[in-house]
């Protein structure tokens, strides 16, 4: 005799389970809107340093745009499709996890910003009218005013997040 098949859920059950639904309140909230111009600002960043000559600690505000502009798209994405449970442990605690990451992405963008402002600096020798050899001193200059663009938004994301939480919310949208 054969053992018994093992029971299923109903469908109904398997399909909410896995189901994606579109949080529209998260797309059209603050915190949706800010998480899309840190994408936009964290890209520029990167984009523009990585198009220009670089060396020394420039690597490391490359690694930190990098890193944290997929982090937050990572995060984006996981709130807009409602699949935060995807993320084991800290899926429950999804404010609290968006309010830490944007308080260590302000952090270390002001360190990439430093940075950046540093290597504006040394660069300025060449902001010469007049001077004809290539220079990173505008592709430097723009990447700190992108690297302080992004502190600012990282900020404000994690004060607005911050007073959610304070004020008992649980959830992102």
């Amino acid at each position: 005799m054969l053992p018994p098949p093992p029971r299923q859920p109903p469908p109904q059950a398997r399909a909410a389970r896995g189901a994606v639904s579109l949080q529209r309140a998260f797309l059209r909230g603050p915190l949706g809107v800010l998480r899309l111009l840190q994408l936009l600002a964290g890209a520029a960043f990167w984009i523009t340093i990585a198009t220009s000559r670089y060396q020394g600690p420039v690597h490391f505000a490359l690694f930190v745009s990098v890193l944290f502009w997929l982090l937050t798209l990572a995060l984006y994405f996981l709130t807009l499709l409602g699949k935060q449970e995807l993320v084991p442990v800290l899926g429950s605690r999804w404010l609290v996890v968006n309010v830490a990451h944007d308080l260590l992405a302000a952090a270390l963008y002001g360190a990439a910003m430093g940075i950046m402002i540093g290597q504006t600096q040394s660069h300025s020798y060449c902001n010469l009218k007049d001077y004809q050899m290539s220079c990173a001193y505008h592709a430097f200059l723009a990447a700190a005013v992108c690297g302080g663009l992004c502190l600012g938004l990282y900020l404000l994301s994690a004060l607005y997040g911050g007073c959610r939480h304070c004020q008992g919310e649980r959830e992102v949208a």
